[in-house]
Protein backbone atom coordinates (compact mmCIF):
# COMPACT_ATOMS: atom_id res chain seq x y z
CA UNK A 1 0.00 0.00 0.00
CA UNK A 2 1.63 3.22 -1.21
CA UNK A 3 0.96 6.85 -0.37
CA UNK A 4 -0.52 7.68 3.02
CA UNK A 5 -3.29 5.08 2.93
CA UNK A 6 -1.36 2.90 5.38
CA UNK A 7 -2.36 5.37 8.13
CA UNK A 8 -5.88 3.88 7.96
CA UNK A 9 -4.59 0.46 8.98
CA UNK A 10 -5.72 -0.79 12.37
CA UNK A 11 -2.18 -0.72 13.77
CA UNK A 12 -1.65 2.95 12.95
CA UNK A 13 -5.13 3.94 14.08
CA UNK A 14 -4.26 2.25 17.37
CA UNK A 15 -1.08 4.34 17.62
CA UNK A 16 -3.14 7.48 16.97
CA UNK A 17 -5.65 6.51 19.65
CA UNK A 18 -2.81 5.90 22.12
CA UNK A 19 -1.35 9.34 21.35
CA UNK A 20 -4.75 10.96 21.92
CA UNK A 21 -5.25 9.15 25.23
CA UNK A 22 -1.73 10.10 26.31
CA UNK A 23 -2.39 13.75 25.39
CA UNK A 24 -5.68 13.78 27.33
CA UNK A 25 -3.89 12.37 30.39
CA UNK A 26 -1.13 14.98 30.08
CA UNK A 27 -3.63 17.82 29.78
CA UNK A 28 -5.48 16.50 32.82
CA UNK A 29 -2.24 16.46 34.82
CA UNK A 30 -1.42 19.96 33.58
CA UNK A 31 -4.80 21.21 34.78
CA UNK A 32 -4.24 19.49 38.13
CA UNK A 33 -0.92 21.30 38.50
CA UNK A 34 -2.60 24.61 37.63
CA UNK A 35 -5.26 23.98 40.28
CA UNK A 36 -2.54 23.20 42.82
CA UNK A 37 -0.85 26.49 41.90
CA UNK A 38 -4.12 28.35 42.36
CA UNK A 39 -4.49 26.80 45.81
CA UNK A 40 -0.97 27.98 46.68
CA UNK A 41 -1.70 31.49 45.41
CA UNK A 42 -4.92 31.57 47.43
CA UNK A 43 -3.00 30.56 50.57
CA UNK A 44 -0.36 33.25 49.93
CA UNK A 45 -3.07 35.89 49.55
CA UNK A 46 -4.80 34.63 52.71
CA UNK A 47 -1.60 34.94 54.72
CA UNK A 48 -0.97 38.45 53.38
CA UNK A 49 -4.46 39.60 54.32
CA UNK A 50 -4.99 37.82 57.65
CA UNK A 51 -1.58 37.68 59.32
CA UNK A 52 -1.28 41.38 60.13
CA UNK A 53 -4.99 42.12 60.47
CA UNK A 54 -6.48 43.53 63.68
CA UNK A 55 -7.24 40.88 66.31
CA UNK A 56 -10.97 40.26 66.80
CA UNK A 57 -12.72 38.54 69.71
CA UNK A 58 -12.65 34.75 69.39
CA UNK A 59 -16.41 34.33 69.67
CA UNK A 60 -16.94 36.90 66.92
CA UNK A 61 -14.93 34.82 64.42
CA UNK A 62 -16.03 31.42 65.81
CA UNK A 63 -19.60 31.88 67.05
CA UNK A 64 -20.01 28.15 67.80
CA UNK A 65 -17.71 25.36 68.97
CA UNK A 66 -17.81 23.70 65.53
CA UNK A 67 -17.62 26.74 63.25
CA UNK A 68 -14.57 27.63 61.17
CA UNK A 69 -14.20 29.07 57.66
CA UNK A 70 -11.03 28.45 55.67
CA UNK A 71 -11.01 32.16 54.78
CA UNK A 72 -10.28 32.86 58.48
CA UNK A 73 -7.08 30.81 58.54
CA UNK A 74 -4.25 32.81 60.21
CA UNK A 75 -6.79 35.38 61.41
CA UNK A 76 -5.66 36.75 64.82
CA UNK A 77 -8.25 36.48 67.59
CA UNK A 78 -8.09 37.57 71.20
CA UNK A 79 -9.50 35.84 74.29
CA UNK A 80 -9.41 36.17 78.06
CA UNK A 81 -9.18 33.30 80.52
CA UNK A 82 -6.68 30.84 81.96
CA UNK A 83 -4.59 27.92 80.79
CA UNK A 84 -5.50 24.41 81.94
CA UNK A 85 -1.86 23.56 82.56
CA UNK A 86 -2.61 20.06 83.84
CA UNK A 87 -4.03 19.12 80.41
CA UNK A 88 -0.93 20.16 78.44
CA UNK A 89 -0.02 17.87 75.53
CA UNK A 90 2.98 17.44 73.22
CA UNK A 91 2.38 16.82 69.51
CA UNK A 92 4.92 14.36 68.10
CA UNK A 93 6.74 14.51 64.77
CA UNK A 94 6.87 18.28 64.22
CA UNK A 95 10.06 19.23 62.34
CA UNK A 96 11.33 22.81 62.15
CA UNK A 97 14.18 23.84 59.85
CA UNK A 98 15.17 20.20 59.47
CA UNK A 99 15.18 19.51 63.23
CA UNK A 100 12.85 17.02 64.88
CA UNK A 101 10.66 18.29 67.66
CA UNK A 102 7.27 18.77 69.27
CA UNK A 103 4.53 21.39 69.45
CA UNK A 104 3.13 22.30 72.85
CA UNK A 105 -0.67 22.34 73.16
CA UNK A 106 -2.36 23.85 76.20
CA UNK A 107 -6.16 24.09 76.50
CA UNK A 108 -7.34 27.60 77.36
CA UNK A 109 -10.54 28.01 79.40
CA UNK A 110 -12.68 31.05 78.59
CA UNK A 111 -14.94 32.92 80.99
CA UNK A 112 -18.03 30.98 79.83
CA UNK A 113 -16.36 27.64 80.63
CA UNK A 114 -15.65 26.65 77.03
CA UNK A 115 -12.14 25.57 76.04
CA UNK A 116 -9.99 26.60 73.10
CA UNK A 117 -6.78 24.72 72.26
CA UNK A 118 -3.65 26.89 71.99
CA UNK A 119 -0.43 25.83 70.27
CA UNK A 120 2.20 27.69 72.31
CA UNK A 121 5.06 26.85 69.92
CA UNK A 122 7.79 24.37 69.03
CA UNK A 123 10.43 22.56 71.10
CA UNK A 124 13.31 20.34 69.90
CA UNK A 125 13.74 16.75 71.00
CA UNK A 126 15.94 16.26 74.04
CA UNK A 127 19.67 15.74 73.97
CA UNK A 128 19.39 12.29 75.59
CA UNK A 129 15.73 11.30 75.21
CA UNK A 130 12.83 11.48 72.78
CA UNK A 131 11.16 14.33 74.69
CA UNK A 132 12.12 17.99 75.11
CA UNK A 133 14.75 18.71 77.75
CA UNK A 134 12.64 21.57 79.08
CA UNK A 135 9.00 22.49 78.44
CA UNK A 136 8.48 26.16 79.39
CA UNK A 137 5.48 26.37 81.69
CA UNK A 138 2.39 28.19 80.52
CA UNK A 139 1.56 31.27 82.59
CA UNK A 140 -0.92 30.76 85.40
CA UNK A 141 -3.82 32.94 86.42
CA UNK A 142 -6.00 35.17 84.27
CA UNK A 143 -4.43 36.52 81.09
CA UNK A 144 -5.20 37.81 77.61
CA UNK A 145 -4.02 35.69 74.71
CA UNK A 146 -3.87 36.44 70.99
CA UNK A 147 -3.67 33.46 68.63
CA UNK A 148 -3.92 32.88 64.88
CA UNK A 149 -6.54 30.39 63.75
CA UNK A 150 -5.87 27.09 62.03
CA UNK A 151 -8.12 24.15 61.19
CA UNK A 152 -7.85 20.99 63.27
CA UNK A 153 -6.08 17.98 61.83
CA UNK A 154 -7.41 14.51 61.00
CA UNK A 155 -6.23 11.37 62.70
CA UNK A 156 -3.57 9.21 61.04
CA UNK A 157 -4.33 5.50 60.91
CA UNK A 158 -1.78 3.44 62.83
CA UNK A 159 0.00 6.41 64.41
CA UNK A 160 0.02 6.43 68.21
CA UNK A 161 1.72 8.38 70.99
CA UNK A 162 2.72 7.74 74.63
CA UNK A 163 1.02 9.30 77.62
CA UNK A 164 1.07 13.09 77.59
CA UNK A 165 1.56 13.18 73.81
CA UNK A 166 -0.63 13.02 70.70
CA UNK A 167 0.15 12.13 67.09
CA UNK A 168 -1.95 14.85 65.41
CA UNK A 169 -3.92 17.90 66.51
CA UNK A 170 -7.24 16.08 66.32
CA UNK A 171 -9.44 18.41 68.34
CA UNK A 172 -12.29 15.96 69.13
CA UNK A 173 -9.75 13.67 70.83
CA UNK A 174 -8.41 16.59 72.86
CA UNK A 175 -11.99 17.56 73.80
CA UNK A 176 -12.52 14.06 75.22
CA UNK A 177 -9.35 14.39 77.31
CA UNK A 178 -10.36 17.80 78.65
CA UNK A 179 -13.94 16.80 79.40
CA UNK A 180 -15.28 20.33 78.87
CA UNK A 181 -17.09 22.01 75.93
CA UNK A 182 -14.21 22.52 73.47
CA UNK A 183 -13.83 24.19 70.07
CA UNK A 184 -13.37 21.25 67.72
CA UNK A 185 -13.05 22.87 64.28
CA UNK A 186 -10.11 25.21 64.88
CA UNK A 187 -7.24 25.84 67.25
CA UNK A 188 -4.81 28.75 67.52
CA UNK A 189 -1.06 29.21 67.20
CA UNK A 190 0.14 31.61 69.87
CA UNK A 191 0.99 35.18 68.94
CA UNK A 192 1.14 36.99 72.31
CA UNK A 193 0.35 36.43 75.98
CA UNK A 194 -0.35 39.24 78.48
CA UNK A 195 1.24 39.10 80.97
CA UNK A 196 4.07 37.51 79.00
CA UNK A 197 6.22 34.77 80.54
CA UNK A 198 10.00 35.04 80.71
CA UNK A 199 10.43 32.12 78.33
CA UNK A 200 8.16 30.33 75.87
CA UNK A 201 8.47 27.73 73.09
CA UNK A 202 9.65 28.87 69.65
CA UNK A 203 6.85 30.87 68.03
CA UNK A 204 5.31 29.85 64.72
CA UNK A 205 6.82 32.03 61.99
CA UNK A 206 4.85 33.68 59.21
CA UNK A 207 4.70 31.28 56.23
CA UNK A 208 7.10 32.19 53.44
CA UNK A 209 5.27 32.92 50.15
CA UNK A 210 5.96 30.02 47.81
CA UNK A 211 3.69 28.99 44.97
CA UNK A 212 5.88 25.97 44.19
CA UNK A 213 6.90 24.58 40.78
CA UNK A 214 3.32 23.85 39.67
CA UNK A 215 3.35 26.26 36.71
CA UNK A 216 6.53 24.77 35.24
CA UNK A 217 5.18 21.25 35.80
CA UNK A 218 1.95 22.18 33.98
CA UNK A 219 4.01 23.48 31.05
CA UNK A 220 6.04 20.26 30.98
CA UNK A 221 2.88 18.12 30.80
CA UNK A 222 1.64 20.18 27.83
CA UNK A 223 5.02 19.68 26.14
CA UNK A 224 4.78 15.92 26.77
CA UNK A 225 1.35 15.87 25.12
CA UNK A 226 2.75 17.62 22.04
CA UNK A 227 5.76 15.32 21.96
CA UNK A 228 3.42 12.34 21.71
CA UNK A 229 1.96 13.71 18.47
CA UNK A 230 5.38 14.78 17.21
CA UNK A 231 6.68 11.25 17.77
CA UNK A 232 3.66 9.79 16.00
CA UNK A 233 4.21 12.16 13.05
CA UNK A 234 7.84 11.11 12.84
CA UNK A 235 6.79 7.43 12.82
CA UNK A 236 4.24 8.14 10.06
CA UNK A 237 6.92 9.85 8.00
CA UNK A 238 9.42 7.02 8.40
CA UNK A 239 6.81 4.43 7.44
CA UNK A 240 5.88 6.50 4.40
CA UNK A 241 9.50 6.62 3.22
CA UNK A 242 9.88 2.86 3.61
CA UNK A 243 6.65 1.97 1.81
CA UNK A 244 7.21 4.47 -1.02
CA UNK A 245 10.93 3.94 -1.47
CA UNK A 246 10.40 2.79 -5.09
CA UNK A 247 8.48 5.91 -6.08
CA UNK A 248 10.56 8.31 -8.27
CA UNK A 249 9.80 11.37 -6.15
CA UNK A 250 10.70 9.56 -2.94
CA UNK A 251 13.94 8.31 -4.55
CA UNK A 252 14.79 11.90 -5.44
CA UNK A 253 14.07 13.05 -1.86
CA UNK A 254 16.16 10.21 -0.44
CA UNK A 255 19.08 11.12 -2.72
CA UNK A 256 18.82 14.76 -1.60
CA UNK A 257 18.85 13.72 2.05
CA UNK A 258 21.96 11.61 1.49
CA UNK A 259 23.63 14.51 -0.33
CA UNK A 260 22.95 16.86 2.59
CA UNK A 261 24.28 14.32 5.06
CA UNK A 262 27.47 13.97 2.99
CA UNK A 263 27.98 17.74 3.02
CA UNK A 264 27.92 17.92 6.80
CA UNK A 265 31.36 18.00 8.52
CA UNK A 266 32.31 14.52 9.67
CA UNK A 267 33.99 13.63 12.91
CA UNK A 268 37.06 11.38 12.91
CA UNK A 269 34.99 8.53 14.26
CA UNK A 270 32.42 8.87 11.48
CA UNK A 271 35.14 8.94 8.78
CA UNK A 272 36.73 5.85 10.30
CA UNK A 273 33.37 4.05 10.39
CA UNK A 274 32.75 4.83 6.71
CA UNK A 275 36.19 3.52 5.68
CA UNK A 276 35.58 0.32 7.63
CA UNK A 277 32.15 -0.09 6.00
CA UNK A 278 33.70 0.23 2.55
CA UNK A 279 36.45 -2.21 3.33
CA UNK A 280 33.89 -4.60 4.72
Amino acid sequence: MTGWRFTLERRWLGYLAAAVVFAIACVGLANWQLSRRQEALTEIARVDVNWESHARPLTEVLPTLTSFAEADKWMPVTMFGRYLVDDQLLVRGRPLNGNAGFEVLVPFELADGSVFVVDRGWLPVGSKQDTPDIVPAAPTGELTVVVRLKAGEPTVLGRSAPAGQIATIHLPDIAERVGEPTFTAAYGVLATEDPAPAIRPTAVAKPIPDEGPHLSYAFQWVVFALMGFIGLGWAFRQEYRIRNSDEPRERTRAAERRRKRDLKPKSDAEIEDRLLDRLG
